[in-house]
């Protein structure tokens, strides 16, 4: 709870508070305990000091009931006696504003980066590859990079995977050995991630970090919570995206130094997965992250049931700490109950480590530093009860905050612009496609004819908007006249003549350099749909001693640009449907928040200032009865 411009946590066995200071709440912290001690209440009762202050906040929302922070909190006979144990005069049940986030897309809006912003070290630890795999896989990321090719999802990762396996030969002298069982690991590991939903996680629109970082019309920092009730069931994938967004936070955001208040603060729940089986280079990076990201305003508070899951190198950066109850059944837990009190400044009115073992749900040691940045001397104290809704919200609620978020039908539609996985479909397509194959010269008479009329069973004619020589039968040219052919070159007598319009054996052609001649061809004319003229050159093919025409560079050239203009033009408008219906999805936003600012307003009126009066001399009338009822019961006297 946000009071006198601290966040009250708790209160000791006299009732004082204490306070988390906002200008410490950047030198990180730890929530630890045994399940069922209260950590979830803790984690809601921090959390909503935060946003009270302004300040913008991320949870992991594993169990599903963080996302009763949207909904106002219910009074109860637990709440009530909390408050007394506490000795909490001013307590409002409330709402907060909050964003739904899921890496699925299911319960929140999509999350999504590209696989560069990954890279491949996190991406390495994401697939569990060993150092040889993860060596190779850096090598595909250098290869891209050089040459220009974006990897955006997963299917720009599979398909570098094929093309640097099938070319390894290429790259072994300049990026080193690519092995393809090595290859074939990493394209295993890739399916198994795109069975557990990477595809989705991979792509674009990326999650721009710093759309977390926002306030409401009220200057309440926004909660953004992320469902990971599913994404929990792939602990690789869930501590990999943990520890891309600190890495992301401390790229992006630029050196604030001390404060009077955090940026954002982050909580990551089971914080253990963060640090399983993390190679020490991975490891030297989080310890880095952690150790300067304070420098940026950023808060990084832990939540596990064991402080020694957590490294020590890390742990000694977590200057806040709230240790919740501990059992000691065996001695390796006996071990960590005396390694988590020696953590603590001591206390003389109590002993700390059996403290930590005697403590009730609810109950928990807390040291905070104090203004100087000094740890402060453990108390042992009673959390505060959480303002806002205890448990899981309904899923009609929860989409009707999705759908009236400020980021509704931002991150919502994917799009698949062209990256390495097009380049490479393109340029294989290219060189996989077969030469083409000239067609068969058309039978003509011999150059000194001057007319002749077209046979009856029809021709070969050049179709340029195919490219190709098709035959076509003369039902409506019958007896047009074939223009004359323009005298060919004298040739010597070893060359061989023009073929004749009677078929005559193929002749013999000698290995020699094949000569051209330049003749009339008809050509079909797609605009009018009539046949004309066209000179063209004819080259000699040795193996039929006919003349058979050849297209020309230009010819090439103009029919690979008229394909390109057409896929351009298909994905512009491609784009500008995508870009309608985008603007379309924010204009329905507008007029969703507009909605919500008439019914607000609509509250503000008299008769809705009358009701509210009224409900709130009902609460108050009802809190009241139960306070005497209360009172009465513990003193045995009753107050009335």
């Amino acid at each position: 709870m946000f009071y006198d411009q601290k966040i009250w946590v708790g209160s000791d066995a006299n009732r004082n508070p204490v306070y988390l200071l906002p200008q410490m709440a950047n030198r990180h912290g730890l929530i630890a305990g045994a399940t069922g001690t209260g950590k979830t209440v803790t984690l809601k009762v921090m959390a909503e000091g935060f946003s009270d202050m302004g300040v913008p906040v991320f949870l992991g929302d594993i169990k599903g009931d963080l996302s009763g922070m949207i909904k106002l909190g219910e009074p109860s006979d637990k709440v009530g006696q909390r408050l007394m144990e506490t000795g909490v005069n001013e307590f409002k049940h409330e709402s907060y504003p909050a964003v739904f986030w899921d890496v699925y897309g299911e319960a929140g809006h999509p999350v999504r980066t590209t696989i560069s912003e990954m890279g491949p070290m996190l991406l390495s630890r994401m697939l569990n590859l060993n150092d040889t795999q993860a060596g190779v896989l850096n090598i595909l990321f250098r290869v891209a990079d050089d040459e220009g090719m974006l990897l955006l999802d997963v299917k720009d990762i599979k398909a570098m995977l094929a093309y640097v396996g099938e070319n390894s030969s290429k790259y072994t002298i300049n990026y080193g050995n690519v092995s393809k069982a090595s290859i074939g690991a990493i394209q295993r590991a890739v399916a198994l991630l795109e069975d557990q939903g990477g595809d989705k996680f991979f792509g674009e629109p990326a999650l721009k970090i710093t759309d977390w970082m926002k306030n409401d019309e009220d200057g309440r920092g926004y909660i953004n919570i992320l469902a990971c009730d599913k994404l929990f069931l792939s602990p690789l994938m869930y501590s990999t995206f943990l520890l891309w967004m600190l890495s992301e936070l401390y790229e992006t955001l630029p050196e604030q130094g001390d404060q009077e208040k955090p940026r954002m603060v982050f909580f990551f729940d089971e914080a253990h997965l963060l640090f399983d089986d993390c190679s020490k280079q991975l490891m030297d990076k989080i310890e880095q992250v952690v150790r300067l990201i304070r420098s940026k305003g950023v808060g990084v508070y832990f939540i596990t049931q064991n402080p020694t899951d957590v490294p020590m190198n890390v742990l000694g950066q977590l200057g806040n700490r709230v240790q919740h109850a501990l059992r000691a059944f065996t001695p390796l837990d006996q071990k960590a109950v005396k390694v988590a009190a020696q953590t603590f400044r001591a206390n003389p009115a109590f002993d700390t480590e059996k403290a930590i073992t005697e403590l009730k749900t609810g109950e928990a040691l807390i040291s905070f530093l104090d203004e100087n940045g000094a740890p402060g001397i453990v108390q042992r104290a009673t959390i505060l009860p959480p303002q806002s809704y205890m448990g899981a919200v309904s899923e009609t609620l929860r989409q009707t905050f999705i759908q009236t978020s400020p980021f509704a039908g931002v991150y919502d539609q994917s799009v698949d612009r062209e990256s390495a996985y097009e380049f490479l479909v393109t340029k294989m397509s290219e060189v996989a496609a077969p030469a083409p194959q000239a067609a068969p010269a058309p039978m003509r008479t011999a150059p000194t004819m001057a007319q002749t009329t077209v046979p009856v069973q029809g021709f070969m004619v050049y179709d340029p908007t195919t490219g190709q020589y098709v035959q076509k039968q003369l039902d409506t040219m019958e007896n047009a006249p074939v223009p004359p052919m323009q005298q060919a070159p004298v040739m010597t007598e070893a060359a061989p003549s023009i073929p004749q319009a009677v078929p005559t054996a193929p002749q013999v052609v000698p290995a020699a350099q094949p000569q051209t001649v330049v003749q009339n061809v008809l050509v079909l004319d797609p605009t009018t749909g009539q046949y004309v003229q066209k000179q063209m050159t004819m080259a000699l093919d040795p193996t039929t001693g006919q003349y058979q025409p050849v297209q020309t560079p230009a010819e090439t050239k103009a029919a690979k640009e008229a394909a390109a203009a057409q896929a351009k033009a298909e994905k512009e408008a491609a784009k500008a449907a995508k870009e309608a219906e985008m603007e379309a999805r924010r204009q329905r936003s507008d007029e969703l928040k507009e909605e919500r600012a008439e019914r607000a307003r609509a509250n503000n009126s008299v008769l809705g200032r009358i009701k509210n009066t009224a409900i709130s001399t009902v609460t108050r009338t009802l809190t009241s009865e139960l306070t005497r009822g209360l009172m009465g019961t513990i003193t045995g006297k009753n107050k009335r």
